[in-house]
This record gives C-alpha cells, sequence and structure tokens, in this order.
C-alpha cells in the first residue's frame, strides 16, 4: 500500500484559537451545528479542545486545523496540523 492511497481514520476539525498563553500548546474552539433533538431548529454549539502546537506559531484568531493525536497530557490529544489563516 502506497502512502497517496493511504486514508487516516483520525478526526480532524478546523477552529479558532481562543488562547495560546500555553507553551506548545493553543486552546481551539470548535463551532458546531446540531439539530435540537426535540424542536429540530439548528443550534450553534461550541466546544474547546486542547492542541499541540509544537513551534508556538499560532496566535489568537487563527483559523487552524487539528488531528486526532495520542494522549500528549491529561487534556491534550489533539495536534495543530496547519494555520488556515492567520488573524488580521
Amino acid at each position: 500500500m502506497n502512502d497517496e492511497m493511504r486514508t487516516s481514520s483520525r478526526k480532524t476539525r478546523v477552529g479558532k484559537v481562543v488562547s495560546d498563553k500555553m507553551d506548545k500548546t493553543v486552546v481551539v474552539a470548535i463551532e458546531d451545528r446540531v439539530a435540537h433533538p426535540l424542536y429540530k431548529k439548528i443550534v450553534g454549539r461550541t466546544y474547546k479542545l486542547k492542541a499541540h502546537d509544537e513551534q508556538n506559531a499560532c496566535g489568537v484568531g487563527d483559523k487552524v486545523k487539528v488531528m486526532e493525536t495520542r494522549p500528549l497530557s491529561k487534556d491534550k490529544r489533539w495536534r495543530v496540523v496547519e494555520i488556515i489563516e492567520k488573524a488580521k
């Protein structure tokens, strides 16, 4: 099996960096739109992930892509794959 055909089973998410105060770690807020179980209205939900940022390249407001990884610390199970858009 060559590298082009291999697909990753790891989840990826796109979100916005809300905190970069930690060393090599950023907090990413993921916006999710789900239907309410009873009323079927689309509701916006936000949840936060801690993601590994090896070069400390991310800043607050950046749009980033994160990928699931093995547990890196107590709360950290994601890593930053790429910075899609830098904050203005």
